[in-house]
């Protein structure tokens, strides 16, 4: 059992990657649960698809068609999902991301390192601009940031991948701090291992990488993964009033959200510190 029934009732979210993986896994459990969903990303036919799923089960959702790495079309999609929802965004997934190159950083054009940056670090960055302000404004809001293995080691061939995510938590931390004051909550979510195109892109990209990420995105392609349900568990605590004393902090799918509920965290607690423990 997650956060009580109803409390996402008439909420409006929005997650950006909406169409595919994770950000569509969650747009359609968000659903479920009664929020009015925004499904942002690039593909009309991925959010399409997205946008009959969640009406077929009686839901309520939003096409916008927006690339994150423009900071213009993520203004005017926050705009739309007030005129649209009749109320600013309450929720923010960001879920938006890309594998980037899957190779070595000498042998990758910079043009297409940078663009993992691009979308990455600064997808997170710009949809955070869009929503804050009213968020502020109303003193309340949640952000929930998707980021994988960024307290884990590196590994090899995948530099764009890892810095762009390990520098969005750096961000969420310092945001974190920033916004505190104003009741406004935002935290990285690490879903697990979740079989995604990303999933398929490692085990093509096998010979360039190392066995132990190759051998568990085969593991993931044979299970599945995590659990969606336990997924959206978590991500439903986080984005609920019973997370409000939680924020800046890095939450695993395994973490216990019910202790955590109750708990009071050390400033380094549940950081990309916990790597150090």
């Amino acid at each position: 059992m997650g956060p009580p029934a109803g409390e996402f009732k008439n909420k409006n979210l929005l997650v950006t990657g909406a169409g595919r993986g994770i950000g569509k896994r969650l747009a359609l459990g968000f659903a479920r649960l009664g929020a009015r969903v925004a499904l942002l990303g690039r593909s009309k036919a991925e959010i399409d698809l997205a946008h009959i799923e969640i009406e077929q089960t009686g839901g309520s959702a939003l096409r916008i068609r927006a690339d994150v790495t423009d900071p213009e079309q993520l203004a005017l999609a926050v705009d739309r999902v007030r005129v649209v929802f009749g109320g600013a965004v309450d929720i923010l997934i960001c879920a938006a991301a890309t594998p980037g190159p899957l190779n070595s950083f000498m042998s990758t054009p910079l043009k297409a390192w940078t663009e993992t940056i691009q979308t990455n670090l600064f997808g997170v960055v710009h949809s955070c601009r869009a929503v804050l302000p009213s968020m502020i404004d109303k003193r309340a809001g949640k952000i929930i940031v998707l980021v994988c293995e960024s307290d884990a080691q590196s590994h090899l061939n995948l530099s764009a991948y890892t810095t762009s995510k390990t520098a969005v938590v750096r961000f969420v931390e310092s945001l974190a701090m920033e916004i505190a004051e104003h009741n406004v909550q935002v935290n990285c979510l690490d879903p697990g291992p979740a079989y995604t195109n990303f999933t398929d892109e490692i085990i093509r990209a096998e010979h360039r990488l190392e066995h132990s990420i190759v051998n568990q995105a085969k593991e993931t392609r044979r299970t599945g993964g995590v659990s969606p349900d336990l997924q959206l568990q978590q991500a439903a605590f986080l984005a609920s009033e019973q997370s409000n004393h939680i924020t800046g902090k890095l939450i695993h799918v395994t973490d216990d959200w019910k202790k955590l509920r109750n708990a009071t965290l050390r400033p380094d607690s549940l950081t990309l510190r916990r790597m150090n423990k």
